[in-house]
């Protein structure tokens, strides 16, 4: 016997992060919710998020999950995690597995003592109603005490399954049947479409109950071939809404399930298993994109027409996210990832959660970046550089700064002692007073980016050229007398002078140059395999062109291998950092000892547009 729900008191605020309190946004789903909790008649919110476990999640997903758990937090509810798993043929547990570490991922901190599980195993209650069974399964409790802490540590939990309910689902669709309000097709699946397209009753549509039943039975057995039957609603073929002309209910699936193996060869379709998935777990606000919104009238025909004692949940829609530069198709990512196009759903370039979580997107990041876009009704475009300015912002509170040198040349620097090195003092982060120093080694050889010196530069050009002077950050001014060629003409070294009376900090720090340059000791700094990811598509709306692999950017990834200073070689995968003067960086899951690789999470700013127009990109 499970334990009771544990009462929690009614609240509405948010946090980015589990110590920072703000006002909760608000829109038209939250005004809905607070109207109905004021009502009475809602002792408590529970929402859902039920993915289909066919594909990886991406942005768009962080945004519903955002919606539905943030709902539940902020009002004191729950939110249950369900696989709608009802297509065996496009479902596998790899995709059950990553949705349930990335809603963990984003959650954690945040909302995870309102996420709805239940104990592995438990089935639906079973309880009787004017001589119905009333089916329901509740999640487990919620902590009330520690929010940090979703469920009784002694219990083992898994998410909601649609696949839990075949049984009771079966049971509601004989109902119909007896009720009328269902039977058995014999059409095509060719002839189903062409009829409800004309508004043109079927003719099996007035087999008796009795009849459509024992069919019914059949089907479930197995007794007839895929495609030869189906069962459908019997609403209305001249319906106005096409959705209700007679939708198809289950149709007939010989095929592996993950989870019911072959138990059963006739499955639900997605509208028949969503709504009674939701009555099942005692739903309140069923949320959905907009394209379900013409889904809704069936949604409620099929709970209406049923003897369903309890509560019935109501659906709401609101505006899917649409970002430029970007694929959400869950078909086309699949294809890029069958295609080799990327190395896989979690390739940094991905718009997947678990590629963004690999580039060093920061869940809080996604979080603030689906606050502020909010929720409307109306479907739009959002500009990617709203997602890489929250990103941005993020990362620029947390990540430590180092020092790296992505493509090196090598500085001799002649008037210093050969056999002196001097620990350098360098902030960890600025913006972070808490986060304290460290020391960096500087010697007679270090390594600056090549692209900051030109031998013959342009006007305005402050970083270093011959007899030019520029400060290495927090440490010397540095000028450069000779340049080093190899015979192919390319710059392999230069010998330079330091002004061993500029020392940042030290008493005669104050002369001034007009640049300032990064740079890592050559002796002491180490190596590192560093990707530069970019944008994955060239073209502001990709799914709008009829080949959208045509506008793959050939320069959304490069690898160099850079130096950095010797602290990275303790680097954390849950750290990130900012390589000063070029970007946010993360260390990569495959990296290990000895084999460092960092993956580039964004630049610094967003010269994207500007350099695309010029044709650098």
């Amino acid at each position: 016997m499970l334990p009771a729900q544990v009462p929690v008191t009614l609240t509405k605020v948010f946090m980015t992060t589990p110590s920072a309190t703000q006002i909760a946004p608000s829109d038209f789903i939250r005004d809905i919710v607070s109207a109905d909790l004021r009502s009475k008649d809602f002792p408590q919110i529970h929402t859902r998020f039920p993915p289909e476990p066919n594909g990886y999640l991406h942005i768009g997903h962080a945004k519903s999950i955002c919606l539905n758990f943030g709902i539940a937090r902020e009002f004191a509810g729950i939110s249950n995690l369900r696989m709608d798993d009802t297509n065996p043929t496009k479902e596998e547990s790899e995709y059950v597995e990553s949705i349930r570490d990335d809603v963990n991922w984003l959650i954690r901190g945040w909302a995870d003592h309102v996420l709805g599980l239940k104990a592995i195993g438990q089935k639906c209650e079973t309880r009787a109603s004017n001589g119905k069974p009333d089916f329901y399964l509740a999640p487990l409790p919620v902590s009330a005490s520690d929010p940090n802490r979703a469920l009784q540590d002694t219990i083992q939990t898994e998410p909601f399954y649609a696949s839990d309910y075949f049984d009771q689902m079966f049971e509601y669709a004989l109902e119909l049947i007896e009720k009328r309000k269902a039977y058995v097709d014999d059409l095509s699946p060719e002839d189903t479409d062409s009829y409800r397209i004309a508004g043109k009753d079927s003719p099996f549509r007035e087999r008796p109950p009795d009849e459509n039943k024992a069919l019914f039975e059949k089907m479930r057995s197995g007794a007839f071939p895929e495609g030869s039957r189906t069962l459908r609603a019997k609403i209305d073929m001249q319906a106005p809404n096409v959705w209700l002309r007679d939708p198809v209910l289950y149709r007939i699936r010989h095929a592996f399930h993950h989870r019911t193996g072959n138990r059963w060869c006739i499955y639900p379709m997605y509208d028949f298993a969503h709504c009674l998935s939701d009555y099942i777990e005692g739903i309140t606000h069923s949320l959905c994109t907009l394209e379900f919104e013409v889904h809704r009238p069936l949604y409620e025909w099929i709970l209406e027409s049923l003897s369903l004692p309890r509560r019935l949940p109501h659906q709401y829609e609101f505006a899917r996210l649409n970002l430029s530069y970007t694929i959400l198709s869950k078909r086309k990512l699949m294809q890029l990832v069958e295609e080799r196009l990327v190395s896989g759903w979690d390739d940094p370039r991905m718009p997947t959660i678990s590629g963004m979580r690999r580039r060093g997107v920061t869940a809080s990041a996604l979080r603030a970046f689906a606050y502020h876009i909010g929720i409307t009704k109306y479907d739009g475009i959002t500009d990617v550089a709203v997602l890489e300015h929250a990103i941005r912002n993020e990362l620029n509170k947390i990540a430590l700064r180092r020092l790296a040198v992505l493509r090196p040349v090598k500085i001799v620097l002649t008037n210093y002692p050969e056999d002196q090195t001097e620990d350098l003092i360098a902030l960890n982060n600025p913006e972070d007073s808490a986060a304290g120093t460290r020391n960096l080694e500087f010697g007679v050889e270090i390594y600056i980016e090549d692209s900051d010196f030109m031998e013959n530069p342009p006007p305005k050009y402050f970083r270093l050229q011959p007899g030019g002077e520029v400060r290495l950050k927090y440490a010397y001014i540095i000028k450069c007398n000779e340049v080093i060629k190899n015979s192919n003409g390319q710059v392999i070294e230069l010998h330079c002078t330091a002004d061993l009376q500029s020392k940042s900090g030290g008493a005669n720090a104050n002369r001034r140059v007009k640049g300032t340059i990064h740079w890592v000791n050559a002796k002491s700094s180490i190596d590192a395999e560093v990707r530069l990811y970019d944008r994955l598509f060239t073209e502001p709306e990709p799914d709008a062109i009829d080949n959208f692999k045509s506008c793959l950017n050939p320069h959304s990834l490069e690898i160099v291998h850079a130096r950095c200073e010797r602290s990275l070689a303790d680097a954390r995968g849950d750290l990130r950092y900012q390589f000063e003067r070029l970007g946010y960086f993360a260390l990569d899951r495959k990296s290990e000892p000895g084999r460092l690789i960092f993956n580039r999470t964004i630049a610094l700013r967003d010269s994207w547009e500007k350099e695309f127009r010029r044709g650098h990109i």
